[in-house]
């Protein structure tokens, strides 16, 4: 069984809808007694201190249990990556370096810390 909810970025803010994504897990857990097996939470990498606290009520109401991060093809370089993933002890499935299928990619760590410090 496999549940996508795309809050868009926009939901962290929203108590009442935050309070019906936890609802979510719980009807789950109904039929599936540990479910949700898999939460990856996508964030933007361009937001900065915004993904952190999307990361941080996203965590509290859903137990998010790996992280993709996109837009690190930009300026941002992915200092979020190693911040929310260190903060909340989540590791990092993802990244997307791009818009199309074929820019998101399984994340290396070793390769990532590689092209922050390389030539």
């Amino acid at each position: 069984m496999c549940l996508i909810i795309d809050t868009a970025g926009r939901l962290h803010n929203k108590k009442g809808l935050m309070d019906e994504l936890s609802k979510i897990r719980n009807v789950m857990q109904k039929v599936v007694p540990d479910a949700p097996h898999e939460v990856l939470l996508v964030l933007d990498g361009s937001t900065g201190q915004n993904a952190f606290e999307q990361a941080r009520q996203f965590v509290a109401a859903t137990n998010v249990n790996e992280l993709a991060i996109t837009k690190l093809d930009g300026t941002a370089k992915g200092g979020v990556v190693i911040g929310i993933s260190d903060q909340f002890k989540i590791p990092v499935k993802y990244i997307g370096l791009g818009e199309g299928i074929n820019d998101l990619q399984v994340f290396h760590k070793k390769e990532f810390v590689e092209s922050l410090f390389g030539e």
